[in-house]
């Protein structure tokens, strides 16, 4: 007798090829499948209805997509209020740079009939290290003034002293 066969000359299927092959266990497994998809796809559509629900929590009647479009036109304004921001900022760090920035002061005795340091030298520069230095000599016979142009740091036309280039390093 081969294996599978019996007496009759009959195959003999084994038990669980005979139920895997049986039409009411084909249905049943195929049901308990759609009762499973259907449970998880019900899952998802109660997971995104609760989201939403959160999202429009407070909101007037408005529906999701007014209330979507209220903020896209919102952040659309955001984005244009910040550019004219930026432009507005580059603005400033261009013209700035023109401006007094860098101050030196340097005190001195200059003259050696007057008592203490009354003078000064003040050094006004941009940042470019150019603007102009001023100097107040303070004397018994009166208080002179003098005031010299500054180019990246030099005097243009006239020599600078050296309180005045003192002033100058100190505001650099």
């Amino acid at each position: 007798m081969r294996r599978g066969i019996d007496k009759n000359n009959v195959k003999i299927v084994p038990w669980w090829i005979q139920m895997v092959f049986n039409s009411t266990v084909v249905m049943v497994v195929v049901s308990l499948g759609f009762v499973l998809w259907l449970g998880i796809i019900s899952a998802l559509l109660i997971r995104t209805i609760s989201h939403y629900n959160r999202l429009t929590r407070g909101i007037t009647k408005r529906g999701l997509t007014e209330v979507l479009e209220a903020v896209a036109s919102e952040l659309a304004s955001i984005k244009r209020r910040t550019s004219d921001v930026e432009e507005t900022v580059r603005t400033l760090v261009r013209e700035g740079g023109s401006h007094y920035q860098r101050i030196g002061v340097i005190r001195f005795n200059p003259f050696a009939d007057t008592g203490g340091a009354q003078s000064f030298t003040i050094a006004l520069l941009d940042s470019h290290s150019s603007g102009i230095v001023m100097t107040s000599l303070y004397g018994r016979s009166g208080n002179r003034w003098y005031v010299k142009e500054v180019i990246q740091g030099k005097g243009k036309d006239l020599e600078l002293s050296k309180e005045e280039e003192a002033a100058i390093k100190k505001a650099i």
